[in-house]
């Protein structure tokens, strides 16, 4: 993280929207200033996607709209978080440099007309980022309303990956880096096979469309070099505003949700003074609240386990998925607090106004189409007054697990790479069985970027880390030999940096940790399933497993790997395991095998609590707030007491829940 020390952006909780005013007439402002002071908004995002509103000409400003729009805004003692507004440069400048435009794997130029229509490698748009960056630094970055600088908006979202000839270049220039000369990257990406071989970097261009199968390691690094040139974007826009404005802090949206996987965030995280994320569900998804759940756990390892900022989810309905279902009543609220108990300070929304035209009109504001009359600006004002009310909780954390799961963005990277055993593979299919499966169980979990520390953790879990990284085998050996539990899942450990097979057997990387040797991938068919000699029940793999000093915990009783090794388990002196899991497990049966791990360690729920009943505390040198968060239709016990800050009333050992309702306790 940055060395940057000052205060919270607000007093309480932030709440509030991306605000944008510059698609409404004038006398919609001072309604919209007032509806916010009705709500308890008190932080909006501003300027996201207004530089062709600012600079309609190169070098000609327009500032008198935002001078008032600021000056509005303090007067109602609501702070800003200014954004610089490279995610949508102006129509002139795409017109003068059509060269910045970014070009797909097939050779097509894109053009303007949506958002994020750069090249990340272009030095044009790197030199006007700056440019206007400074320029709002230097009018606005005294201004008593701008609390926080938002660099840009979600980055690499829908111009990750360029590979136009400015791209290839860069790419060149970062391989040069990275390799001592052109003999070492031919050996990393194994170009003989296919008769790939370069004899200078000039001669390398970046994975664009071939005839098959593009070289995987050529791919990965495309991808490193990617996320780093968004890194450096990052890097270079929030260096000109620390340099005006060193009392302000700065932050950039994330996008920690579903399967978005552009950039390593890790990366970015000591650029920016706060971590800011955005979470959309998706909407059909019958456990989103389990995904929205994994995602926070996300963002609070990224931010180190300090607090961090909900930039922007929605009340309702978003506009971006096949069929955009509103929200039930209620789960604004639930969807809001969930973030909140997993450590987020802030609950911010897109968008305040629900646009009336444009490519998200149908995106749910917190004014809709109805306006103040209506249901979801009820629920926004309620929503303000239960925040107000968890004032208190700012600034506390949700306290260290004792269980740590390990996730990476390289071997995500990796293990999307084309042409390996199964497509039924999916990275993060097993981390979130596991995640999901402790949630249901009441323990809580750190989910860490693989690199991190683990000391003090009493149970980890490495679920289809295909490449780790090199010193973790280490790492996990030392949690093994204080008396820690190690679970390691299929698909790990399998190949080097460089997406090179670790010979000798898989899973390579951890085969002396485990005590196992496999000699042959074994997956199932389409909807493929087997049964285990301990009732468990397993789907999507098989591996054909040699115990070379683990105990055997259970054997496929049928499928491709009949009679081999399914869960093994090497015990050392002390108590501690090192497991391992060669098929991925339905649900009862990852809920059986985490209840066995977690129990040779000692660690139990958070509150005992009855499935379907979310339990999170978040805790601080003056007290602890125990949030519960109820996803079923049934009124659930909460065997915990203490006053209940969103009703204001006590609430005693085994009082209840409501249905689809949330109590936040102050403990006693």
């Amino acid at each position: 993280m940055s060395r940057w020390t000052g205060r919270w952006p607000t007093d309480g909780i932030a709440f509030g929207a991306d605000y944008n005013p510059e698609q409404w007439p004038r006398e919609v402002w001072a309604e919209d200033v007032s509806l916010m002071q009705e709500a308890g908004v008190n932080l909006v995002s501003l300027g996201i996607f207004s530089w062709g509103q600012l600079e309609p000409e190169e070098g000609r400003f327009e500032f008198d709209w935002l001078d008032e729009i600021l000056d509005l805004l303090h007067g109602a003692g609501i702070g800003v978080d200014l954004a610089t507004p490279s995610a949508a440069p102006p129509v002139w400048l795409h017109l003068q440099h059509p060269e910045m435009l970014p070009v797909d794997a097939d050779g097509l130029r894109f053009t303007h007309g949506s958002r994020e229509s750069w090249c990340v490698s272009s030095p044009v748009i790197r030199h006007h980022a700056t440019r206007i960056a400074r320029v709002l630094a230097e009018r606005y970055g005294h201004h008593p309303a701008v609390k926080m600088w938002h660099v840009s908006n979600e980055l690499a979202c829908h111009n990750g990956r360029c590979y136009c000839d400015v791209s290839a270049a860069a790419f060149r220039d970062w391989l040069g880096k990275q390799y001592a000369d052109v003999d070492a990257l031919n050996l990393a990406w194994g170009t003989a096979f296919w008769g790939q071989r370069y004899t200078s970097f000039e001669q390398i261009l970046p994975p664009r469309r071939t005839t098959t199968i593009p070289n995987p390691g050529q791919r990965l690094d495309f991808e490193r070099f990617s996320s780093d040139a968004f890194v450096a974007h990052l890097e270079a826009e929030a260096a000109v505003l620390r340099e005006v404005t060193p009392h302000l802090p700065v932050t950039t949206n994330y996008m920690v949700m579903g399967d978005f996987h552009q950039i390593d965030y890790q990366a970015t995280t000591p650029l920016v003074d706060i971590v800011s994320n955005d979470h959309y569900l998706w909407a059909e998804n019958p456990r989103g609240w389990a995904e929205l759940a994994f995602s926070a756990d996300r963002v609070r390892g990224l931010s180190g386990g300090r607090p961090w900022l909900l930039m922007e989810h929605s009340t309702s309905a978003v506009n971006w998925q096949p069929r955009n279902l509103a929200k039930e009543p209620g789960q604004m609220l639930r969807n809001s607090l969930q973030h909140v108990a997993r450590g987020s300070d802030g609950v911010l929304f897109f968008q305040w106004r629900q646009s009336r035209a444009g490519a998200e009109k149908y995106h749910s504001g917190m004014v809709p189409h109805a306006g103040r009359d209506s249901d979801v600006f009820r629920s926004v004002t309620e929503l303000g007054a239960v925040l107000g009310r968890l004032a208190e909780v700012r600034g506390s954390v949700v306290p260290r697990s004792r269980v740590a799961l390990l996730w990476d963005t390289a071997a995500w990277w990796a293990s999307d790479l084309e042409a390996h055993p199964s497509v039924d593979v999916q990275y993060l299919d097993v981390a979130r069985d596991l995640h999901g499966a402790l949630l249901d169980a009441g323990v809580a979990v750190d989910v860490l970027p693989a690199s991190a520390a683990l000391d003090g953790y009493d149970v980890v879990l490495v679920p289809t880390l295909y490449l780790a990284p090199s010193d973790l085998s280490d790492r996990l050996s030392g949690v093994v030999s204080r008396g820690g539990q190690v679970l390691v899942t299929y698909f790990s450990g399998i190949v080097d940096q460089a997406d090179r097979v670790i010979l000798g057997g898989y899973p390579g990387a951890f085969r002396d940790l485990l005590g196992v040797r496999v000699e042959e991938f074994a997956p199932l068919p389409a909807d493929g399933v087997v049964s285990l000699s301990d009732g468990s029940v397993g789907t999507v793999w098989s591996e054909r497993l040699v115990a070379t000093g683990a105990e055997v915990l259970a054997t496929f009783a049928d499928g491709p790997s009949a009679g081999r090794p399914g869960l093994t388990r090497r015990s050392v002196e002390g108590g501690g395991g090192a497991w391992y899991l060669s098929t991925r497990l339905d649900g009862p049966s990852v809920a059986a095998l985490l209840d066995r791990v977690l129990s040779d360690a000692g660690v139990e729920p958070v509150v005992p609590s009855p499935g379907g009943l979310e339990v999170v505390r978040r805790s601080s040198d003056t007290g602890s707030w125990l949030f519960a968060i109820n996803h079923t239709g049934t009124d659930l016990p909460l065997r915990a007491s203490g006053t209940d800050l969103v009703r204001g009333a006590s609430h005693s050992s085994g009082d209840r829940v409501p249905a689809r309702g949330v109590v936040v306790l102050r403990e006693d």
